[in-house]
């Protein structure tokens, strides 16, 4: 089996095409549990990067991020046997760095508690002001007053510039931490709702609210910063 303190500096050389005869999820579980070392570098090589991303919405510090991923790499060598195929094995990987991650943010103070995936938090101000829309007298009630701002009629080099990813990337920092996480799974890694809601264990209501609500926020971030950018 791989040692994993020198797992990166095996994947420094490691190309996906190394390990050609596995082409499906059950080749790769069997391999894994027969202590293949290539299946077991190709299974870091695919999620690594992602786990620690994952991990770093949980934990402030790269390095305990390191350490929740180290942890959860361990944890999937002694499950492996376990692993009954009830989810897919990527959503079983991340379940494991939830988990964990949960744990050490709850030491650093950090901790998500579950309502943080409640969509019914009174206290929260509504994704989108109100006056945005007509009033229940206005000519088309709840439809918007004027349309949100169009991005594809701007530059394309302005969408992609550093200064408007950093705009992006601070908002979803800021973010409450349901949403944070919804939004980093959603829409920068890609997840498809139902994977989201198996590795969060919350409802696809839940799911919809919070990145309707993070959205939100990232839009009316980024019509702050180009309305300002325009004066």
């Amino acid at each position: 089996m791989i040692d994993l303190p020198h797992a990166p500096a095996a994947l420094a050389i490691y190309s996906p095409w190394a390990v050609p005869l596995i082409r499906s999820e059950g080749e790769l579980l069997a391999a894994l549990r027969a202590g293949d070392e290539s299946a077991f570098v190709a299974l870091v090589d695919t999620h690594g990067a992602g786990m620690r991303r994952f991990a770093l919405t949980f934990v402030r510090s790269p390095a305990v991020a390191d350490e929740v991923v180290q942890e959860a790499w361990l944890g999937v060598l002694r499950g492996l046997d376990r692993f009954e195929g009830r989810s897919s094995l990527e959503t079983w990987l991340f379940q494991i760095v939830s988990n964990i991650a949960k744990t050490r943010a709850a030491r650093e103070a950090r901790t998500v508690p579950l309502s943080a995936f409640e969509p019914d938090d009174e206290s929260e101000a509504p994704a989108v002001a109100a006056d945005r829309f007509f009033g229940p007298d206005g000519r088309h009630p709840g439809h918007w007053i004027v349309n949100p701002l169009s991005w594809s009629e701007r530059p394309e080099v302005k969408l992609e510039s550093a200064e408007t990813r950093a705009v992006i990337m601070s908002t979803i920092e800021d973010l409450p931490a349901g949403q944070r996480l919804v939004i980093t799974m959603r829409d920068l890694e890609g997840w498809p709702a139902a994977e989201i809601c198996n590795v969060l264990d919350i409802s696809e209501t839940n799911q919809r609210v919070l990145l309707h609500r993070a959205r939100s926020k990232v839009r009316a971030a980024l019509e702050r910063y180009f309305a300002e950018d325009d004066l």
